[in-house]
């Protein structure tokens, strides 16, 4: 994949040319379905625009997972809300299989008719639950079965049974079956296997696509934790992009691993894919995690944390979690989860009344649900106007999304925080990371540098 070493740093690519925002997609037949649009760069990380046939949608960008087609807690009509409003959400075609069943969701129009949901879907191909749901799943060459964990029933699914699901759902992006192993596995014998395999299933995933005019089909790069030159990794990622599919996504991530293994791969695969082609980074979440890895180069992402933390009374901040099941919320009558958050939330329910709430019944999960919902979104726009206002703008979003994340972090483990802007206490990875994508973490960033949300440009 061109000459770069284990951490993802090669010789210049050539950029394609920048698109003015707005400019109306060019389709081709190659790609007949989705048309990528670079608007502003700063180092490897992109704002960009992904035309697709439910509508346009702004990267770097967080789906919400709504893994059986509902994102528990908050109905279509609230998702459609200003304060949330994602131009595109995930299921899981596994799940949507197995309950209400693709051929009923065919029948009524797909998954965009059956959840009366405007905009863009993704699913997932089922190939995380070889993973989740390992010791109800049997692995070979054909696909995968599984006992249903509904009723113990057996489900085999091969690629042209994922892809057939998926063209009965109707998704706007459709991921390839791919053979996926936690990363914490030791079995290195496995990855080859794995690996390999997960190349002849998307070229059995693209035989089978009977909608390639409607939908997308997605490769998923694999290769385990293997950055070395010519290893899993790059074998995958040479094979992969020689088939040219519209996007890519890098799996096998989020399950353990240790963090500087993580961005590792991270820098290795988005160094080494198409610049004018989306990156995917599946299955992850959590808020440092996404700066990080789009100042890497990363576009997508997804992940339950967010819901799924919520349903455990845990609020997401740029100060870093608030579990409003404490005693200490209960008295805070007047503070909100975030003062800077202009969510429902934030807007009309304090700590106190949410901590209440939470105690009492399903309402205080689903306002915790919407918050975080608000949180993730709103985090990659302020991400994606920092790369597009230029100059400093993202690296100075950066370091200050840093200075406050760590200044609540070092608070919470008793750590003196000795002046205002310091930066003091960020994990070794995370510099590693950033300055692999040219962010200097400094150890004191300058006086009054402070988190702007809006991540204007100092200079």
């Amino acid at each position: 994949m061109g000459d770069n070493d284990s951490t993802g740093a090669p010789s210049e690519p050539i950029l394609p040319p920048l698109v003015p925002e707005g400019t109306s997609p060019s389709f081709t037949p190659a790609s007949p379905a989705l048309c990528f649009h670079i608007h502003a760069r700063w180092r490897r990380a992109r704002a960009a625009t992904v035309h697709l046939p439910h509508g346009p949608l702004a990267t770097p960008v967080f789906m919400p997972v709504g893994t059986k087609g509902t994102i528990k807690g908050i109905p279509t009509e609230q998702l459609l809300h200003e304060d949330l409003s994602p131009q595109i959400i995930l299921g899981n075609t596994y799940h949507l299989a197995l309950q209400p069943g693709t051929e009923l969701l065919e029948e009524m129009g797909g998954l965009h008719e059956f959840m009366q949901w405007p905009r863009n879907l993704l699913t997932d191909s089922g190939g995380f639950q070889m993973v989740s749901l390992l010791a109800l799943a049997e692995i070979t060459e054909e696909g995968v079965r599984f006992q249903s964990p509904v009723d113990g029933t057996q489900m085999l699914l091969t690629p042209e049974m994922s892809i057939a699901h998926q063209n009965r759902i109707g998704s706007d992006i459709m991921m390839q079956l791919d053979d996926v192993v936690s990363s914490v596995t030791v079995d290195h014998a496995r990855f080859v296997e794995a690996t390999a395999r997960s190349i002849r299933w998307l070229d059995r995933c693209r035989k089978a696509h009977s909608r390639p005019r409607e939908q997308n089909l997605f490769g998923i790069i694999q290769g385990g934790l293997d950055t070395s030159p010519g290893g899993l990794r790059d074998e995958c990622l040479t094979a992969m992009v020689a088939r040219d599919c519209p996007g890519y996504a890098i799996g096998g991530l989020a399950g353990g691993e240790s963090k500087e293994a993580f961005w590792k791969v991270v820098a290795q695969c988005t160094a080494a894919l198409p610049e004018g082609k989306p990156r995917y980074l599946m299955g992850v979440g959590y808020p440092l995690d996404l700066v990080v890895c789009t100042a890497l180069g990363v576009d997508m992402y997804d992940c339950v944390y967010p819901t799924r933390t919520a349903r455990f009374g845990v609020a997401l901040r740029d100060a870093g979690v608030l579990k409003l099941k404490n005693k200490a919320c209960a008295g805070e009558e007047k503070q909100a989860i975030d003062p800077l958050c202009g969510c429902m939330v934030c807007r009309h329910y304090s700590q106190a009344a949410l901590h209440r709430l939470l105690k009492s019944g399903a309402l205080g999960c689903q306002l915790v649900t919407y918050h975080n919902l608000a949180y993730m979104l709103g985090l990659m726009r302020r991400m994606r106007s920092a790369i597009m206002q230029g100059g400093q703008a993202f690296p100075h979003f950066v370091v200050g999304f840093l200075t406050t994340h760590y200044a609540w972090k070092n608070r919470e483990e008793g750590v003196e925080c000795r002046r205002k802007g310091e930066c003091g206490m960020v994990p070794e990875w995370v510099r590693e990371a950033l300055a692999v994508a040219g962010i200097d973490v400094p150890d004191q960033s300058q006086e009054g540098n402070g988190h702007d949300r809006g991540g204007k440009d100092p200079v």
